[in-house]
């Protein structure tokens, strides 16, 4: 099957009608069918086809009890609405690049697999890649078991109602020993490959990163007969608090976004007595993003005081700097140099990957396709078919080069 018709294929799962966006989100029906794809393409290769004890998907060629195995891979999962190429490009393009391999006559001399992560993007539980931190060890069982969606449902449940054993969650150090090294090939979120016209690229870092709640604790009282100056109103210091997270970020060179807001009791007629603003924020580097998040603290906490308002702030997650494997990321390079004339680019980048929780257990590289709007988790996110096509030849040469010599 071509990646044309692959793409076809998965593109209408999970997709909604108003929006234009995806909604595929962990342990869903949008995501049962993903999983199904997955499983499809797998078997129709020969694959042999597993799902491990924290609902990974993995499809093997060869046996990868053998050892030093070569995998490939992203997620199927979404972000709220989110766009057709992150995540499901780099799992289309794993078979496709497969299929490219057979058909070159290329004859593996490792295993080599191609996973599907489970929750990368955590718009259900509100903590993103799950199934590959659980693999790694990032994330404790204790802690998997704590997390919740929006309705109350614990993620053991979500997994119950979808048919999968939430008792099995937990480090699975085995499976990574068998692997010598994992690339995962994804859209690139921004115009770096657009701006200097190549197709193709190959990532250097991701930035440090992380989420924060902000709780801002009022009084709810009417909007309509409460005098403005016998106000606690959080939602002023939410505001003023969003204002000073630009500020900062553009102060440092780095990214700050409140994206997420939870609003009691959300009346109109009502001034709130809890704002809930959730804070993604990022940097080239740790000092810089401490800086950032040091400095939209001060400033919330300043707001709220003078507004008379209560402020918790709370770290949900955190990822520090991640340098990908300095001689893999080299040796993809050195194939992709030697067997494509496409140049590709060492860039940085600021968005979290499966690749680079598992950094730190494996040797883990990535390989970016152009992105010509550089919009991303949006209906609106693109990359043109030919581009599309070469990053399925460039991860068909780098596995050529790494499991085929």
């Amino acid at each position: 099957m071509s990646f044309h018709s692959m793409w076809a294929e998965l593109l209408p799962v999970g997709r909604s009608s108003a929006s234009g966006g995806y909604r595929r989100y962990a342990w869903t029906g949008a995501d049962t069918d993903c999983r199904a794809w997955f499983r499809e393409q797998a078997e129709a290769r020969g694959l042999v086809h597993e799902t491990d004890r924290n609902g990974n998907q993995w499809a093997w060629l060869g046996d990868p009890a053998a050892g030093n195995a070569v995998v490939t891979g992203s997620h199927l999962d979404s972000v709220p609405d989110g766009g057709a190429f992150d995540g499901p490009l780099g799992v289309v393009s794993a078979f496709a690049a497969l299929d490219e391999l057979r058909g070159r006559g290329a004859r593996p001399t490792r295993p080599l697999g191609i996973v599907n992560f489970g929750d990368e993007e955590g718009a259900r539980f509100g903590l993103a890649c799950v199934g590959s931190r659980l693999t790694a060890g990032a994330l404790t069982v204790e802690q998997a078991h704590r997390l919740t969606d929006g309705d109350g449902v614990t993620l053991p449940r979500a997994m119950e109602l979808a048919g999968y054993d939430p008792d099995t969650l937990g480090p699975d150090p085995e499976r990574l020993a068998r692997i010598g090294a994992f690339v995962e090939l994804h859209v690139e979120q921004g115009r770096a490959l657009d701006l200097s016209g190549d197709r193709i690229g190959i990532a250097s870092a991701i930035w440090p990163h992380g989420r924060w709640r902000f709780d801002f604790r009022g009084e709810a009282n009417h909007a309509g007969t409460t005098r403005l100056a016998d106000r606690h109103d959080p939602m002023l210091s939410y505001a003023e608090t969003v204002l000073a997270a630009r500020r900062e970020a553009e102060l440092a060179g780095a990214v700050a976004t409140f994206g997420k807001i939870g609003v009691e009791p959300n009346g109109v007629n009502a001034i709130p007595s809890l704002v809930r603003g959730w804070l993604d924020s990022r940097a080239a580097d740790q000092e810089s993003l401490d800086t950032v998040v040091s400095g939209i603290e001060k400033a919330a906490r300043e707001y709220a005081a003078a507004h008379g308002v209560d402020l918790d702030i709370v770290r949900e997650s955190f990822t520090p700097v991640v340098e990908f494997d300095h001689a893999l990321r080299d040796e993809l390079a050195r194939i992709l140099g030697t067997r494509t004339e496409l140049k590709a680019p060492v860039l940085g980048t600021g968005a979290g990957h499966d690749a680079g929780i598992l950094s730190d257990r494996i040797p883990t590289a990535m390989l970016f396709v152009r992105n010509p709007t550089g919009v991303s988790h949006s209906p609106a996110e693109y990359a043109a078919e030919d581009d599309c096509v070469a990053g399925v030849t460039a991860l068909a040469d780098v596995l050529e080069g790494l499991a085929c010599t």
